[in-house]
Protein backbone atom coordinates (compact mmCIF):
# COMPACT_ATOMS: atom_id res chain seq x y z
CA UNK A 1 0.00 0.00 0.00
CA UNK A 2 1.33 3.39 -0.96
CA UNK A 3 1.42 5.64 2.14
CA UNK A 4 -0.63 8.37 0.44
CA UNK A 5 -3.44 6.00 -0.59
CA UNK A 6 -6.29 7.20 1.64
CA UNK A 7 -9.40 7.01 -0.58
CA UNK A 8 -11.23 3.79 -1.44
CA UNK A 9 -13.86 3.35 -4.14
CA UNK A 10 -16.41 0.54 -4.26
CA UNK A 11 -18.17 -0.43 -7.48
CA UNK A 12 -15.24 0.45 -9.73
CA UNK A 13 -16.22 -2.32 -12.14
CA UNK A 14 -19.75 -0.92 -12.34
CA UNK A 15 -21.35 1.94 -14.24
CA UNK A 16 -21.03 4.65 -11.56
CA UNK A 17 -18.00 3.56 -9.56
CA UNK A 18 -15.85 3.13 -12.67
CA UNK A 19 -16.58 6.73 -13.69
CA UNK A 20 -15.68 7.97 -10.20
CA UNK A 21 -12.42 6.02 -10.27
CA UNK A 22 -11.48 7.46 -13.67
CA UNK A 23 -12.22 11.02 -12.50
CA UNK A 24 -10.07 10.56 -9.40
CA UNK A 25 -7.25 9.26 -11.60
CA UNK A 26 -7.58 12.33 -13.82
CA UNK A 27 -7.35 14.52 -10.72
CA UNK A 28 -4.15 12.70 -9.74
CA UNK A 29 -5.67 11.33 -6.53
CA UNK A 30 -4.30 7.95 -5.34
CA UNK A 31 -7.07 5.46 -4.65
CA UNK A 32 -7.83 1.89 -3.69
CA UNK A 33 -10.37 0.05 -5.81
CA UNK A 34 -12.50 -2.37 -3.81
CA UNK A 35 -13.77 -5.17 -6.05
CA UNK A 36 -14.88 -8.76 -5.77
CA UNK A 37 -12.51 -9.84 -8.55
CA UNK A 38 -9.27 -7.85 -8.73
CA UNK A 39 -8.61 -9.05 -12.29
CA UNK A 40 -11.59 -6.98 -13.44
CA UNK A 41 -10.52 -3.75 -11.75
CA UNK A 42 -9.71 -0.86 -14.12
CA UNK A 43 -6.01 -0.22 -14.62
CA UNK A 44 -5.54 3.40 -13.56
CA UNK A 45 -2.51 5.43 -12.51
CA UNK A 46 -2.24 5.69 -8.73
CA UNK A 47 -4.82 2.94 -8.18
CA UNK A 48 -4.44 -0.41 -6.43
CA UNK A 49 -7.11 -3.11 -6.27
CA UNK A 50 -8.18 -5.07 -3.19
CA UNK A 51 -10.72 -7.88 -2.92
CA UNK A 52 -13.77 -7.43 -0.70
CA UNK A 53 -17.44 -8.35 -0.36
CA UNK A 54 -20.22 -6.38 1.32
CA UNK A 55 -21.25 -9.50 3.21
CA UNK A 56 -17.71 -10.44 4.35
CA UNK A 57 -16.77 -8.36 7.37
CA UNK A 58 -13.27 -9.83 7.71
CA UNK A 59 -12.34 -9.31 4.05
CA UNK A 60 -13.77 -5.79 4.10
CA UNK A 61 -11.80 -4.79 7.20
CA UNK A 62 -8.60 -6.06 5.59
CA UNK A 63 -9.34 -4.27 2.30
CA UNK A 64 -10.03 -0.98 4.11
CA UNK A 65 -6.99 -0.87 6.39
CA UNK A 66 -5.36 2.57 6.19
CA UNK A 67 -8.27 4.14 4.32
CA UNK A 68 -9.68 7.45 5.57
CA UNK A 69 -12.38 8.28 3.00
CA UNK A 70 -14.69 5.66 1.45
CA UNK A 71 -16.95 6.01 -1.58
CA UNK A 72 -19.74 3.54 -0.88
CA UNK A 73 -21.91 2.65 -3.84
CA UNK A 74 -25.09 0.97 -2.65
CA UNK A 75 -25.06 -2.83 -2.85
CA UNK A 76 -26.99 -4.57 -5.66
CA UNK A 77 -30.76 -4.50 -5.21
CA UNK A 78 -31.98 -7.41 -3.11
CA UNK A 79 -34.24 -8.07 -0.16
CA UNK A 80 -31.10 -8.31 2.00
CA UNK A 81 -29.44 -5.05 0.91
CA UNK A 82 -29.77 -3.27 4.25
CA UNK A 83 -28.06 -6.17 6.00
CA UNK A 84 -25.19 -5.95 3.51
CA UNK A 85 -24.90 -2.21 4.07
CA UNK A 86 -24.81 -2.46 7.85
CA UNK A 87 -22.20 -5.26 7.74
CA UNK A 88 -20.00 -3.22 5.42
CA UNK A 89 -20.36 0.01 7.40
CA UNK A 90 -19.44 -1.84 10.60
CA UNK A 91 -16.37 -3.20 8.81
CA UNK A 92 -15.40 0.28 7.63
CA UNK A 93 -15.64 1.65 11.16
CA UNK A 94 -13.62 -1.28 12.51
CA UNK A 95 -10.95 -0.62 9.88
CA UNK A 96 -10.65 3.01 10.96
CA UNK A 97 -12.42 4.71 8.03
CA UNK A 98 -13.15 8.28 9.05
CA UNK A 99 -15.57 9.46 6.34
CA UNK A 100 -18.12 7.63 4.16
CA UNK A 101 -19.57 9.19 1.00
CA UNK A 102 -22.71 7.19 0.25
CA UNK A 103 -24.85 7.07 -2.90
CA UNK A 104 -28.36 7.46 -1.54
CA UNK A 105 -31.57 8.33 -3.38
CA UNK A 106 -33.76 11.36 -3.93
CA UNK A 107 -36.57 11.83 -1.39
CA UNK A 108 -35.23 9.04 0.81
CA UNK A 109 -37.34 8.59 3.93
CA UNK A 110 -39.04 5.93 5.99
CA UNK A 111 -42.25 6.48 4.01
CA UNK A 112 -40.77 7.12 0.56
CA UNK A 113 -43.09 6.19 -2.30
CA UNK A 114 -40.21 4.51 -4.14
CA UNK A 115 -39.72 1.42 -2.02
CA UNK A 116 -35.95 1.19 -2.46
CA UNK A 117 -35.54 4.77 -1.22
CA UNK A 118 -36.61 3.50 2.21
CA UNK A 119 -33.53 1.25 2.31
CA UNK A 120 -31.37 4.20 1.34
CA UNK A 121 -32.78 6.24 4.20
CA UNK A 122 -32.17 3.38 6.63
CA UNK A 123 -28.55 3.30 5.44
CA UNK A 124 -28.26 7.06 5.94
CA UNK A 125 -29.52 6.69 9.50
CA UNK A 126 -27.11 3.83 10.17
CA UNK A 127 -24.24 6.02 9.02
CA UNK A 128 -25.48 8.97 11.10
CA UNK A 129 -25.36 6.72 14.18
CA UNK A 130 -21.83 5.49 13.41
CA UNK A 131 -18.61 7.20 14.52
CA UNK A 132 -17.71 8.01 10.90
CA UNK A 133 -18.33 11.34 9.20
CA UNK A 134 -20.71 11.12 6.25
CA UNK A 135 -21.78 12.77 3.03
CA UNK A 136 -24.95 11.67 1.24
CA UNK A 137 -25.43 11.97 -2.50
CA UNK A 138 -29.17 11.68 -3.08
CA UNK A 139 -29.29 10.69 -6.74
CA UNK A 140 -32.44 11.14 -8.78
CA UNK A 141 -33.33 8.48 -11.36
CA UNK A 142 -30.59 8.23 -13.96
CA UNK A 143 -30.96 9.70 -17.44
CA UNK A 144 -29.01 6.64 -18.58
CA UNK A 145 -32.02 4.47 -17.74
CA UNK A 146 -34.70 6.47 -19.55
CA UNK A 147 -34.09 5.32 -23.17
CA UNK A 148 -34.79 1.74 -22.06
CA UNK A 149 -38.29 2.58 -20.79
CA UNK A 150 -39.87 2.57 -24.26
CA UNK A 151 -41.05 -0.87 -25.33
CA UNK A 152 -40.77 -2.36 -28.81
CA UNK A 153 -44.08 -0.67 -29.61
CA UNK A 154 -42.50 2.72 -28.75
CA UNK A 155 -44.71 3.19 -25.68
CA UNK A 156 -43.56 4.02 -22.15
CA UNK A 157 -45.97 2.46 -19.65
CA UNK A 158 -46.36 3.16 -15.97
CA UNK A 159 -48.51 4.90 -13.33
CA UNK A 160 -46.56 8.18 -13.35
CA UNK A 161 -49.50 10.47 -14.18
CA UNK A 162 -48.42 14.07 -14.76
CA UNK A 163 -45.86 13.91 -11.98
CA UNK A 164 -42.44 15.46 -12.52
CA UNK A 165 -38.91 14.38 -11.62
CA UNK A 166 -35.42 15.75 -12.32
CA UNK A 167 -33.33 12.87 -13.71
CA UNK A 168 -29.54 13.10 -13.67
CA UNK A 169 -26.74 11.58 -15.74
CA UNK A 170 -24.45 9.09 -14.00
CA UNK A 171 -21.52 11.01 -15.50
CA UNK A 172 -22.56 14.16 -13.63
CA UNK A 173 -22.94 12.30 -10.33
CA UNK A 174 -19.52 10.68 -10.84
CA UNK A 175 -17.60 13.89 -11.50
CA UNK A 176 -19.29 15.49 -8.50
CA UNK A 177 -18.48 12.52 -6.28
CA UNK A 178 -14.81 12.65 -7.32
CA UNK A 179 -14.57 16.34 -6.35
CA UNK A 180 -16.17 15.59 -2.98
CA UNK A 181 -13.85 12.64 -2.30
CA UNK A 182 -10.80 14.74 -3.11
CA UNK A 183 -11.87 17.40 -0.57
CA UNK A 184 -13.96 15.29 1.79
CA UNK A 185 -13.44 17.37 4.93
CA UNK A 186 -15.26 20.27 3.26
CA UNK A 187 -18.38 18.14 2.80
CA UNK A 188 -18.80 16.46 6.19
CA UNK A 189 -22.43 16.03 7.33
CA UNK A 190 -23.72 17.33 3.97
CA UNK A 191 -26.62 15.93 1.99
CA UNK A 192 -26.55 16.84 -1.70
CA UNK A 193 -29.39 16.49 -4.17
CA UNK A 194 -28.03 15.07 -7.43
CA UNK A 195 -30.45 16.18 -10.17
CA UNK A 196 -30.34 17.21 -13.78
CA UNK A 197 -31.34 20.72 -14.93
CA UNK A 198 -34.91 19.82 -15.98
CA UNK A 199 -38.09 18.83 -14.19
CA UNK A 200 -39.80 16.44 -16.61
CA UNK A 201 -42.94 14.35 -16.70
CA UNK A 202 -43.10 11.07 -18.61
CA UNK A 203 -44.78 12.70 -21.59
CA UNK A 204 -41.78 15.03 -21.78
CA UNK A 205 -39.45 12.03 -21.66
CA UNK A 206 -41.34 10.32 -24.48
CA UNK A 207 -41.33 13.48 -26.62
CA UNK A 208 -37.61 14.19 -26.13
CA UNK A 209 -36.66 10.57 -26.75
CA UNK A 210 -38.88 10.37 -29.84
CA UNK A 211 -37.41 13.53 -31.31
CA UNK A 212 -33.87 12.25 -30.79
CA UNK A 213 -34.69 8.92 -32.44
CA UNK A 214 -36.92 10.28 -35.16
CA UNK A 215 -39.77 8.11 -33.87
CA UNK A 216 -43.23 8.63 -32.42
CA UNK A 217 -42.79 7.58 -28.79
CA UNK A 218 -45.70 8.03 -26.41
CA UNK A 219 -46.46 7.64 -22.72
CA UNK A 220 -49.36 5.50 -21.47
CA UNK A 221 -50.41 6.27 -17.91
CA UNK A 222 -51.27 2.85 -16.46
CA UNK A 223 -53.29 2.27 -13.34
CA UNK A 224 -51.40 0.60 -10.50
CA UNK A 225 -53.27 -2.66 -11.12
CA UNK A 226 -52.37 -2.51 -14.81
CA UNK A 227 -48.74 -1.85 -13.94
CA UNK A 228 -48.49 -4.92 -11.75
CA UNK A 229 -50.31 -7.06 -14.31
CA UNK A 230 -48.08 -5.94 -17.20
CA UNK A 231 -44.94 -6.83 -15.23
CA UNK A 232 -46.17 -10.07 -13.63
CA UNK A 233 -44.92 -12.21 -16.50
CA UNK A 234 -41.26 -11.55 -15.67
CA UNK A 235 -41.44 -13.86 -12.66
CA UNK A 236 -39.79 -11.32 -10.38
CA UNK A 237 -40.21 -11.54 -6.59
CA UNK A 238 -42.76 -9.26 -4.96
CA UNK A 239 -40.19 -6.79 -3.57
CA UNK A 240 -38.84 -6.24 -7.08
CA UNK A 241 -42.29 -5.80 -8.60
CA UNK A 242 -43.01 -3.23 -5.90
CA UNK A 243 -39.80 -1.40 -6.78
CA UNK A 244 -40.59 -1.38 -10.51
CA UNK A 245 -44.11 -0.04 -10.04
CA UNK A 246 -43.14 2.47 -7.35
CA UNK A 247 -40.56 3.91 -9.75
CA UNK A 248 -43.56 5.44 -11.53
CA UNK A 249 -45.77 6.17 -8.53
CA UNK A 250 -42.85 8.04 -6.95
CA UNK A 251 -42.74 10.26 -10.03
CA UNK A 252 -46.50 10.72 -9.83
CA UNK A 253 -46.12 11.94 -6.24
CA UNK A 254 -43.88 14.86 -7.35
CA UNK A 255 -41.51 14.06 -4.47
CA UNK A 256 -38.57 14.27 -6.89
CA UNK A 257 -39.77 17.24 -8.95
CA UNK A 258 -37.41 19.90 -7.63
CA UNK A 259 -34.26 20.80 -9.58
CA UNK A 260 -31.12 21.23 -7.47
CA UNK A 261 -28.03 23.32 -8.24
CA UNK A 262 -25.70 21.26 -6.04
CA UNK A 263 -23.81 19.67 -8.94
CA UNK A 264 -23.00 23.04 -10.48
CA UNK A 265 -22.05 24.56 -7.12
CA UNK A 266 -19.61 21.72 -6.34
CA UNK A 267 -18.08 21.29 -9.80
CA UNK A 268 -18.55 24.69 -11.44
CA UNK A 269 -20.28 23.06 -14.42
CA UNK A 270 -24.02 22.51 -14.88
CA UNK A 271 -25.29 18.93 -15.32
CA UNK A 272 -26.44 17.78 -18.73
CA UNK A 273 -30.06 17.80 -19.89
CA UNK A 274 -31.82 14.76 -21.36
CA UNK A 275 -31.29 16.22 -24.84
CA UNK A 276 -27.56 16.65 -24.07
CA UNK A 277 -27.34 13.07 -22.85
CA UNK A 278 -29.02 11.67 -25.97
CA UNK A 279 -26.73 13.69 -28.24
CA UNK A 280 -23.72 12.21 -26.45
Amino acid sequence: MAPEEKIAVTGSTGALGSLVAHHLAELGVPQRLLVRDTSRAPRLPGAAARSFDYADRTASIKALEGIEVLFMVSAPESEHRMQLHSTFIDAAVAAGVKHVVYTSFSAASTEAEFTLAREHYATEEYLRASPARFTFLRDSFYLDFLPDLAGKDRVIRGPAGRGHFAPVARADVARTAARILATASEHASATYEMTGPQSLDMSDVAQILGTARGENITFLDESIDQAYASRAGYGAPQWQLDAWVSTYTAIASNAMAKVSDHIEIITGTAPMSFQDYLRR
